[in-house]
Order: C-alpha cells, then sequence, then structure tokens
C-alpha cells in the first residue's frame, strides 16, 4: 500500500501531539511493508525546533509553499492507493481539493483534534483546515477520539463512514530507561501548555505541591508563560524532545497525565503521554473522563484522581504499590497500544472501505479501486491471523 498524507508536522515534536504518533505509525507501516509520503510545510516555528530530518519509513516532504508542492503533490497521489489529509494541516483546504479531485486513492480525513473541532464548529467558528463543504466527500473519516464523537461528525460534517484510530506508542522509543537527577521528583507532569488544562494541573499537580513541601514536583513542557503559579518545590524542565522522555518518566515514581478540557469533556480521548508513560514503565495518575476505562483499569493499571486530596492519597502510596500499577499498565500498553498495533487496524479500516483494495505492501496505487479489488483485504486477513485475533 502507498499511503499519502498532508498533516500538521512530523519533523518537529515541539508544543504537539502529532508528530510523535506519526513516527511511530510511519516507522509500524514501513516495517509491515508499505509506502509512506508525507508532506509538512515548512514553517519556522517547527524548523527551528527540529528533532527529525529522515524519519524512519516515512518519505518526508518538506514544502515551503502549498504552490511550490503541487506538481510533487499530484504526481504522488495520482499513484497513492490512500491519500489523507489531517486536522491542523496549514494546507488542508488545498490538500482536500486535491485528494477529493483525483481518482484512484481513496480520500481519507483523519481528525487528531475531534473535540477541539467540534467545539470550535459549536461556536461558530470557522475551522481553516476543514473543506466548506464538511467532510462528506472522503470515503473515511478517522478520529483520534471514539466515542459520541462519531457520530457528531456525521452530523456536523456530513462524515459517511467514520472509526476511530485512537493514540499510539513506538515501544523502541519509549521504553524503560534510567533514571536523571535533573529530572528526578515524586510527581512529574510532562505536557505543552494549555489554558484548558490549568485548572486540572492547579489541583491535581499545584496544589498538592503546595500541601506536601517536603516532597519534589517536576514539570515539562513548552509555552509555558512568565506569570504561571510555580512552587518552591515545583521544578521546570523546558521543552523535551522525545529522546529525552523515558529518563523523564524513569525518574519518578508517579507522572500525571491531564487531558485538555474538550477532549475530557467528550471523553474517549487517550492523550499520547498515557501511552508513552506506561510503555516508558511509570505508574500514570490521570484525572477521570468518559471512555477511560477503555484503555487501562483504574486502580489495577492507572490511578485517578478528581480532587486534591485524591491526588495527595496516590503520593502516599507504598512503592511496591505504585511500581504495581505501573507493570500492569505497561504489558496492558504493549499488548494493545503500540503504534504497531494501529497500523494494522489503520489498513484493516482501509480496506473495509467501500470499494477500496490497494496493491499489495510496498507497491504504489492508482489503478483504479474495483480493479484492485480484494489484495488489500486479503493481506488484512493474513495479518490478523499472525496477530491471532482480529483487530
Amino acid at each position: 500500500m502507498k499511503l499519502v498524507i498532508f498533516g500538521l508536522t512530523i519533523s518537529s515534536s515541539w508544543g504537539n501531539g502529532h508528530a510523535t504518533l506519526w513516527r511511530g505509525l510511519g516507522r509500524a507501516l514501513g516495517r509491515q511493508g508499505h509506502r509512506v509520503v508525507f508532506f509538512e510545510r515548512d514553517v519556522p516555528y517547527y524548523a527551528i525546533h527540529r528533532d527529525l530530518q529522515n524519519p524512519e519509513g516515512v518519505d518526508l516532504r518538506l514544502y515551503p509553499s502549498w504552490e511550490a508542492a503541487l506538481p510533487a503533490a499530484r504526481r504522488e497521489v495520482a499513484d497513492a492507493d490512500a491519500a489523507m489529509v489531517t486536522s491542523y494541516c496549514p494546507d488542508g483546504v488545498a490538500a482536500s481539493e486535491l485528494v477529493l479531485g483525483t481518482e484512484g486513492p481513496v480520500p481519507v480525513f483523519y481528525d487528531l483534534d475531534t473535540p477541539i473541532t467540534l467545539e470550535r464548529l459549536r461556536a461558530g467558528e470557522e475551522i481553516p483546515y476543514l473543506p466548506p463543504g464538511g467532510l462528506g466527500g472522503f470515503d473515511l473519516v478517522l478520529s483520534y477520539t471514539g466515542g459520541p464523537a462519531l457520530d457528531e461528525l456525521k452530523e456536523r460534517l456530513g462524515a459517511r463512514r467514520v472509526a476511530p484510530l485512537y493514540g499510539s506508542v513506538d515501544p523502541e522509543l519509549h521504553r524503560p530507561a534510567a533514571p536523571v537527577p535533573s529530572f528526578q521528583g515524586d510527581l512529574s507532569y510532562l505536557g505543552t501548555y494549555a489554558a484548558d488544562r490549568q485548572e486540572v494541573l492547579e489541583r491535581l499537580f499545584l496544589q498538592p505541591a503546595r500541601r506536601l513541601p517536603e516532597k519534589r514536583f517536576v514539570l515539562g513542557g513548552a509555552q509555558y508563560p512568565t506569570d504561571f503559579p510555580w512552587g518552591e518545590n515545583v521544578w521546570f524542565v523546558r521543552h523535551l524532545p522525545p529522546a529525552d522522555h523515558p529518563a523523564f518518566f524513569a525518574s519518578s515514581p508517579l507522572t500525571l497525565n491531564v487531558t485538555r478540557g474538550a477532549m475530557a469533556a467528550m471523553g474517549w480521548c487517550p492523550s499520547g503521554r498515557l501511552f508513552e508513560a506506561a510503555a516508558c514503565g511509570a505508574a500514570v495518575l490521570s484525572d477521570t473522563w468518559e471512555g477511560l476505562d477503555r484503555f487501562f483499569e483504574p486502580g489495577r493499571e492507572i490511578l485517578t484522581a478528581e480532587s486534591t486530596e485524591e491526588a495527595v492519597a496516590a503520593l502516599s502510596l507504598p512503592l511496591p504499590e505504585i511500581r504495581r500499577v505501573a507493570g500492569a499498565a505497561r504489558e496492558r500498553t504493549l499488548a494493545e497500544h503500540t503504534a504497531e498495533r494501529r497500523a494494522a487496524e489503520l489498513v484493516e479500516v482501509l480496506a473495509g472501505s467501500s470499494g477500496f483494495s490497494p496493491s499489495s505492501p510496498g507497491e504504489g496505487g492508482g489503478r483504479g479501486r474495483e480493479k484492485r479489488a480484494g489484495v488489500m483485504r486479503a493481506w488484512a486477513g493474513e495479518h490478523r491471523d499472525e496477530k491471532g485475533a482480529s483487530l
């Protein structure tokens, strides 16, 4: 299969969650024999924070403008089995026009920010990465968020066929590591600053820090304002590239997960940080939201808290209990939430698209969907047999 993607970024993990996800999926798809071409606009704020030039399994095409990218984009899409546009793609409308106007490849839209998209639609805002006519022209709409969000994508944007494609982790990158003294603490938190996370971060991280002055709290991330309410026992680590995440997670027995407001309200939207931390062998303390138990069992594989008191109680648990939770979470993650698993799910859901059946792994497409019928479904079936169960 040849998959062409028009996305936000894969080359820079600065201030976004898209890059790490695509790196893992791209590597997994490449190892499964598929070809991935990723078009990314070369913008200054990612260029100065670029932490990956040659992603494994992905043919990265950095371009200065859509006009400059268009000739190559046309050639790649014409020869593709599937062509995908993602949320926050800076040229989302133009890329959608190209994808929907090209005969042959299955047109796909992947919203990695579904709760944000739907929240802005409800507020009457214009969404710059969405086609003016909605999503009805795409054969398949994927969503990083499951549950009720899938129905709302149909109702509000006319999506005809929707499916979740949740976050994942690349266990070759995120795995247990040795602690680093400068990262060490009793509770850590890793995440880009977002105003709609601040209330929960205050309740589950900053207030426990004030109540437990003898403990050390470590926060890592980008875009934190100068007036952030730091405390004497709260230590700050600026943006960390993915390669440093394992050491960060390994340096505290417990790490906090805080879900963005719109995503927590809608539910069924696990942050990639959940899977990353678990794969690194860290115990996770998370805010609560509908559908969390679909991914981890509360109390056994993950700890949860809604109040400062519950967060303080989690910090008081015996270290063996915290380590037991961490071990169970890592086992679940490696079984169900890896990039390899999500790549197989992506291939299978593409195989289920109406009239879609791309060529054999590694080959290009563009030969007409009906003419290719059966090949991709057969490959997906063989892959299910190898894994032992349907995805």
